[in-house]
């Protein structure tokens, strides 16, 4: 099985990018899905998250309100990586699980996992090969104001905490070019795939 690593700046297109692999035949796994199910009442982070920011952050079904817990620690990196040293291991133990299952029926497949800071959390070096969406910051931003309704200053913000793109294209093996129409976007995914497949089938990472 060829490990795929997905990721990309914020509003760059990844999840368009995604669909088009998943549509290829590539199997997908999406870390923030993940990341919801480990802080569900059943999840692997959910004790711990409750032990420590408090009953507070708890709706009254005894679900954490993700709005209550994202209010209280994306103002303090401190307690953000509290959180997040709850949330990414339990993440990626979920990913491997995943990743062992489907290995176990498709030897010879592509599984992709889509994460937009498997750069920064370090999670890029186990993956065989690691693609990357990218576009301009105008594009960016002008993406991100119109799915997200949020103001340009707020999508600058959010642009801001992630690390530069052109610091993450050092890490890619494949880039991505969003800026054009999504036919122009879909035949880069095509060519990408198609080496992703080439690989795959002759057993080597």
């Amino acid at each position: 099985m060829l490990k795929v690593g997905l990721t990309g700046g914020y509003a760059t297109g990844k999840s368009f990018v995604a669909s088009e692999l998943e549509r290829l035949g590539c199997y997908l796994i999406y870390a923030d899905r993940l990341g919801h199910r480990v802080l569900e009442p059943t999840g692997e982070a959910y004790g711990p998250t409750v032990d420590a920011f408090g009953p507070e952050i708890l709706n009254p079904e005894g679900f954490i309100d993700r709005k209550k817990l994202g209010a209280l620690v994306f103002g303090s990196p401190e307690l953000l990586q509290i959180l997040n040293g709850f949330v990414h291991p339990a993440v990626f133990r979920l990913e491997e699980r995943e990743l062992a299952a489907w290995n176990a029926e498709h030897p010879n497949g592509i599984a992709v996992i889509e994460a937009a800071i498997l750069i920064e959390t370090g999670r890029y070096r186990v993956f065989d090969r690691l693609i990357l969406t990218a576009c301009s910051e105008d594009t960016q931003i002008a993406r991100a104001m119109r799915r997200d309704r949020i103001t340009r200053e707020a999508a600058l913000a959010r642009i801001g905490h992630q690390l530069p793109l052109e610091e993450k294209k050092k890490y890619a093996h494949y880039i991505i070019d969003t800026e054009g129409t999504k036919e122009l976007t879909a035949q880069q995914v095509n060519e990408v795939f198609n080496d992703l497949r080439r690989l795959a089938e002759a057993g080597r990472p």
